[in-house]
This record gives structure tokens, C-alpha cells and sequence, in this order.
């Protein structure tokens, strides 16, 4: 029993093998590995089809179940069951997305899979599941793969080995230029816009007939993207002559509208066409949103009254409101206009991802389709060859019946003795051994003579093509003529969609801020405890304004709602507010803290309004400072723009308006110092240069001033004036002199 279970243990296991490796080598190679997967198997499209493998894979698949134009669909579930079983092993939800996408005539200039059921729609509507919708091939998608059966392509095995898989499909309609891609790989991105097959067709023509034709040469029938969904391309043509040139770039496109005139004078425009890949539930919420902020003040109304064909109402505030302002307003803050990248990043024939131009591009697409040819040609000269040769053997058994006949029926081995008694091919001879009885008969002979002949001419025309490149050319740009014929601007698909137009004038450009944004005269209140409001209207009697208990009113900025108020803090930081997003009028406001991230440390140095092209002077308890810009000042975030660098949160002292030519410093030591401004550099960010000097203090205000008018100081309700202001001039750095006799108590040069 022990040797019984001793002869049953399990054999121990081999030990592992362990490879040392540094961890930055083993990761770079994996994930260049990973990458390389990403860019080639997933991302990017191939020039020549235009397609990415999943696309490619479908329409295999679609082809394989019989889906063809004139059949009848299928389930959509049925479709990605084969994708994933047979070549894509992925998420069936990635496959039928990609599948729906193929069908979406407001996503492909022209569909690839025409879908029964519910594929979606332009509101951004999600689509039904996949057992619900069925799918079978377009017209166009049978051009591309027209030829699978011909040895026109390479194939490789699926990713299991039972089956095959062609690399890429024969492609007799430029799918990439026509239909465009986008997708994002890894470090790279693909972004094509469709375009018009008919002038696509006019540019691969020109190409062939002139190898050495421009961009410009192209551009001139190929002029721009012809979108699904329609609308207006205002991109100017130099920009899009340097994108077709480079690979990159980018296209304005903007919603077409028309405007409808109504009794009495009245009218509204009609959204009629969406920009390309902007859904339209999402574009009527935008407007909404726009409309419940009070940012578009010309507009009154939006609705939406689309059925098949797209209506968006817009319903403008008055009749005596510009249409074009109005169109202009919606285009600047909403996606009424979009820009349409253009970045032509594809792989090329031999797998390797590569921004091309245009010309590239049409031409990659040319040069597949003669490689086809080729494939095609010599595919079909073999099986001519082929069939010749059969046919050669059947006229010698038609010519010699009897003896045929006698063979076989007593010879034990009739091919070898047919072979050599009539010298014919092992093929020959098979193929008369395999010949049946009903084909002996003298019609036969006429038409194996018949067919010969055809074949013979079939034969000549093939190796012609074969040996004659011009030819082989000549071939392609009749293929490319008979498509254009039959996809051409005259027809349902042909006709272009996107009309092209001069980009707005300046005018509507440079419009106003009043014609696209409301403006209210507004009072920003800020109180000591740093509780900030807006009250509508300027001039009010800021006694009558209430507080909480224990707190008092510290700033007031006479503004209005399209203003921007800077906040400058102790910390040395500066806050942008926009005055429209501040709390109204009722109750005491709200904390300043909740708008901006303040530190509870930081007290609120001064409240100001933004204006471009001022400058101010900022200065520290140091007695350091510089002159900065306003532009330069402007924060984008809550946490605000560290400007002038301090020890400590409560180490800035004071910021002047620069309107003078000299400076004037104050320190808590009743000491002044006024030097010329241009003693005082202008920066962006800092701790700045030494203003004035202290043995004993620190800088307790700073000023500009125009050394002509004097000294001035405000001493409660009153300014007062020191005519001559030499006694404290001098250059910046030095201690100063003390203040004039009747200097207010404060220190400071305002109150």
C-alpha cells in the first residue's frame, strides 16, 4: 500500500525561473509593448481602408453571415456574437457601439451598415440594445470589400488560429478621406473629417493624371470637409490650405439658420442644420443654461420643433434686434460653432503611425488600389491559365472520343495510359476523367471553342495590364470614373451638405460686451468681517446699508455686472471676483472666503476694480515693492495669484493706482520718501526693490503722485496740500524726512 501511494505522488515542481532585470527596462519594454498594441490593433485607422480593426473585423463578419445589401438583415447580436467569437475577443458593448457608429448617417458622411431598428439619433439619444436592432452592409461597404475572393489582400490567422483574417480590405471607395476617423491611442491621437466623394473622386483623378499635382492644385476641387450633418464651414482658405499641408489644423463650423418672418413685423430664426458631433438635447440645455444666467440678453426663447429635419426656434427679445448679433452672441458662448480638429496621424502600408499631408494621403489610398489591381490580375490570370489548360484537354478528348472511351473502360489504370497516349497534364486528365456523361456531345466542342477564344482575349488584355503600369493607371481612373458617375453631386449621397463661407465680419467679431451680456450698474459692498454683496445701482446712501451686529461697511465699488473686482489680501495674493457671480443685495451677503480660498489669516488690503492697460504699485511692511500690471494680476482660480512675495500672511502693507510720476512712502516711523517712478522696476512676480529704509519701523502706506501738484493727504473730510514737496525728495532706498506738520495720526497718505 505505501509503495502503491509512493508511486502515485505527485513529481515535485520544476523550479521557476528567475531572470533579473531593472525595473525601469522591464517597464518601458512592457509598456512600449502595450502602447505599440494600442496605436496599430485599436486607435489608429490604416490609409488605405480607412478603417480600424474592429471596423475591419465587422464588416468581415458581416459578410461571412451573408449580409449583403440585397439580403435580408440580421441581429445586430448575431453580428457581434461572430466579431467577438471568431476575431475580436473584446466587450461586446465596444463592438456593437462601433457597429452602431457604422450606421449613423448623422455620424458617417456614408453609412457602412444600414440598421433597422432604433441606431441612435442626433438629440444624443442612447440606441436600443442588440437584440432589438438588426444590420446588414451598405452599397458602399460592398465596394470595400469587393475583391476579398480574389487574393486582392493579405490575410493573417485570428487571434485563436481556426480561421483567417484579411490585414487590410481591397478598398475600391477612399474610405478615409470620405467617411474620417478620430480616436486616441497612446502619445497620439487620429482626428479626419469626412469628406464629398465626388470631389474626393475629381482630386484622385487630377493625382493620377498629374503625380506632381500641388496642395493648392487639389485644393481647388477638393476644398473642404463635407460634414453629414450639414452647416457652414467659415474656416479661411489659407488656414485650411496650411492644415491640408501639414496634417493639421482645425475647421470652424458653425449651425446653418435662416431667418423666418412672422405677421406684424415680427421673426425668428431656425436652427436648420447642427454642427457635426454635437447633439442637440445637449446643445438646447447649454442655450438654456446660457438663457437662465442672464448671458444672453437679445434672445427671449428657445424650442426645439424638430421631426425628421432639424428646427430649433429661437425667439429673440425684440424685433428690432440684429439677427446677426444675435447668431453672433449664440456662436461665442455656445456650440452653435464648433472647431473640428484635423490631425491626419494614420498607419501606413507598412503598419507605422505618421502624421501625412493631403497629397499623402490620396496617394497612399492610389497606390493601394494598384497593388489590388495586381493581386487581382495576377489571381485572375492563374485561374485563366488554369481553365486554358483544362479546356486544351477537353478538345483532344472531344477529337478523340472512341479512344477515350475505349481506355477507360479497359484499362485497370486509365490515367497513366491516358497521359501518355495523348500527352496530356496530370490537371487534363483529371479533369476528362471527371467529366460527365451528358457533356459528350458535339455542342460541347463548339462551346469549349467558344470559351477558349474569350478566355484567350482575357488572357492577352490581363498580361498587357500586367507588363504596362500606364495601363494598370488608366484602369484605376476608370474605376474612380464609374464611381463618381454613380455617387456623383447629381445623387442623394453625392450632393455636398456643407456649404462654405467667408469668415464674420470684424464688426460682428469685435462686438461690444453690451450686445452679447446684460449690464447692471451695481455697488460691491465688502465690510470689515469680510461679507460681500452687490446692490443694484450706483450712488446710494451707504448709511441706510444694514450690517451684521458688530461689523461695519469697509469697501464700496461702483461697478456694473460685466466688471471684474481684484481683491488684494495681506498674503500678498491677488483674487479676481466677477461681479455678476457675487450674492445680491438681500441679507448681509456672503463671506468673501466662500468665493475665494482667503486664508483666515489674511486680512482684505483693498477692493478694486479690473481695467486693462492700469498699473499699480505694491509694496510690503519690508518696505519692498515693484510696479505690476494689471493683466498680469488676473486669477483664473479661487486659490487666487501670489504677487508680491511676504514673510508672512499678514506682511503686505499697501497697493497705490500708478497715475503719477513720482512715489510716494510712508513708514510708522512719520518719516516720507518721494523718488521718481521710473526708479521703481515693473515685474510680474516678487518680492520687489527696497522702497524706503527703517532703523526703527516698517512701511505704513505708499502713494504716486505728481511731484508738480505737491504733497497731498487726506486729513478726515478735507485734502490737505504741501505745495512744496522738495523737502522729501529723493532717490528710492533712503530713510526720508518726517511728515509735514498737521500729517494725519494714521500714517497713511488716505484715509
Amino acid at each position: 500500500m505505501l509503495r502503491s501511494l509512493a508511486a502515485r505522488a505527485p513529481e515535485p515542481p520544476l523550479p521557476l525561473a528567475v531572470q533579473e532585470a531593472k525595473l525601469a527596462t522591464a517597464l518601458s519594454e512592457r509598456y512600449l509593448a502595450y502602447a505599440l498594441s494600442t496605436i496599430t490593433a485599436r486607435s489608429l485607422p490604416d490609409v488605405r481602408d480607412g478603417l480600424k480593426p474592429v471596423h475591419r473585423r465587422l464588416l468581415f463578419a458581416m459578410r461571412a453571415l451573408g449580409l449583403k445589401p440585397a439580403q435580408m438583415p440580421k441581429k445586430s447580436a448575431r453580428v457581434v456574437g461572430d466579431v467577438i467569437g471568431k476575431f475580436h475577443p473584446h466587450g461586446d458593448t465596444a463592438v456593437y457601439e462601433a457597429l452602431v457608429r457604422l450606421a449613423q448617417d448623422f455620424a458617417q458622411r456614408y453609412p457602412l451598415v444600414e440598421g433597422q431598428g432604433n441606431f441612435g439619433n442626433i438629440d444624443g439619444d442612447n440606441p436600443a440594445a442588440m437584440r432589438y436592432t438588426e444590420a446588414k452592409l451598405t452599397d458602399v461597404a460592398e465596394l470595400l470589400l469587393d475583391g476579398l475572393d480574389e487574393d486582392s489582400v493579405a490575410f493573417r490567422p485570428t487571434y485563436d488560429g481556426s480561421g483567417d483574417e484579411p490585414l487590410v480590405l481591397p478598398s475600391a471607395f477612399p474610405n478615409l478621406l470620405a467617411n474620417g476617423a478620430s480616436g486616441i491611442a497612446v502619445g497620439m491621437a487620429t482626428s479626419i473629417p469626412p469628406h464629398n466623394i465626388a470631389e474626393l473622386c475629381d482630386a484622385l483623378r487630377l493625382l493620377i493624371q498629374r503625380p506632381d499635382a500641388s496642395i493648392t492644385d487639389l485644393l481647388r476641387l477638393l476644398p473642404a470637409p463635407d460634414f453629414p450633418t450639414g452647416g457652414v464651414l467659415i474656416e479661411p482658405p489659407d488656414s485650411i490650405h496650411e492644415a491640408y499641408t501639414t496634417g493639421r489644423g482645425g475647421f470652424r463650423l458653425r449651425a446653418a439658420w435662416i431667418k423666418e418672418e412672422l405677421r406684424q413685423g415680427a421673426w425668428q430664426i431656425i436652427v436648420t442644420e447642427m454642427p457635426y458631433q454635437v447633439p442637440k438635447a445637449r446643445l438646447i440645455a447649454q442655450i438654456a443654461d446660457l438663457l437662465m444666467a442672464r448671458k444672453i440678453p437679445l434672445l427671449d426663447d428657445i424650442r426645439d420643433e424638430s421631426t425628421d429635419d432639424v428646427r430649433l426656434v429661437l425667439v429673440p427679445k425684440s424685433r428690432n434686434v440684429d439677427p446677426a448679433v444675435l447668431m453672433e452672441s449664440l456662436f461665442r458662448q455656445s456650440e452653435l460653432e464648433v472647431r473640428f480638429p484635423l490631425n491626419l496621424n494614420v498607419l501606413d502600408k507598412d503598419g507605422v503611425p505618421r502624421v501625412m499631408n493631403l497629397r499623402e494621403a490620396l496617394q497612399a489610398w492610389l497606390d493601394h488600389r494598384q497593388d489590388v489591381l495586381l493581386r487581382c490580375s495576377r489571381h485572375r490570370l492563374g485561374m485563366i491559365e488554369s481553365r486554358l489548360e483544362i479546356l486544351s484537354g477537353l478538345r483532344i478528348a472531344y477529337l478523340n472520343l472512341d479512344e477515350v472511351i475505349r481506355i477507360i473502360r479497359t484499362e485497370d489504370e486509365p490515367k497513366p495510359v491516358l497521359m501518355q497516349t495523348f500527352s496530356l497534364t496530370d490537371t487534363q486528365t483529371e479533369a476528362i476523367l471527371n467529366m460527365r456523361l451528358r457533356s459528350l456531345r458535339k455542342l460541347e466542342e463548339m462551346e469549349i471553342k467558344r470559351e477558349q477564344k474569350t478566355l484567350a482575349q482575357e488572357q492577352a488584355e490581363l498580361k498587357r495590364l500586367l507588363s504596362s503600369e500606364a495601363a494598370r493607371w488608366q484602369r484605376v481612373d476608370a474605376d474612380i470614373a464609374a464611381l463618381r458617375e454613380s455617387m456623383g453631386p447629381t445623387t442623394r449621397l453625392g450632393a455636398r451638405r456643407t456649404l462654405l463661407a467667408a469668415a464674420p465680419s470684424v464688426a460682428l467679431v469685435d462686438m461690444p460686451p453690451e450686445a452679447t451680456a446684460p449690464r447692471e450698474d451695481v455697488t460691491v459692498l465688502c465690510s470689515a468681517k469680510g461679507w460681500i454683496r452687490a446692490l443694484r445701482g450706483h450712488g446710494l446712501d451707504l448709511t441706510q446699508v444694514k450690517h451684521k451686529e458688530g461689523d461695519e461697511g469697509l469697501f464700496a465699488l461702483e461697478t456694473t455686472t460685466l466688471d471684474k473686482a481684484l481683491l488684494f489680501a495681506s498674503n500678498g495674493r491677488f483674487y479676481t471676483l466677477n461681479v455678476d457671480k457675487l450674492p445680491g443685495g438681500r441679507g448681509f451677503g456672503e463671506p468673501v472666503r466662500l468665493l475665494v480660498d482667503l486664508p483666515n489669516e489674511a486680512d482684505i488690503l483693498t477692493l478694486l476694480p479690473y481695467q486693462p492697460g492700469q498699473k499699480f504699485l505694491l509694496a510690503s511692511r519690508q518696505g519692498r515693492g515693484f510696479v505690476v500690471k494689471a493683466e498680469d494680476i488676473l486669477a483664473q482660480t479661487k486659490a487666487g495669484k501670489q504677487v508680491l512675495v511676504v514673510d508672512a500672511p499678514d506682511r503686505a502693507a499697501a497697493l497705490a493706482l500708478v497715475q503719477g510720476d513720482h512715489v510716494g512712502v510712508i513708514g510708522t516711523n512719520r518719516k516720507i520718501l518721494l523718488f521718481p517712478l521710473d526708479q521703481v522696476p515693473e515685474m510680474v512676480k516678487g518680492r520687489g526693490v527696497i522702497l524706503q529704509r527703517y532703523k526703527d519701523g516698517e512701511l505704513s502706506d505708499v502713494m504716486t503722485l505728481k511731484l508738480a501738484e505737491g504733497l497731498q493727504w487726506q486729513s478726515g473730510e478735507r485734502v490737505r496740500t504741501e505745495p512744496d514737496a522738495r523737502p522729501w525728495l529723493g532717490d528710492r532706498a533712503q530713510s526720508g524726512r518726517l511728515a509735514p506738520s498737521g500729517f494725519t495720526r494714521s500714517n497713511r497718505f488716505s484715509s
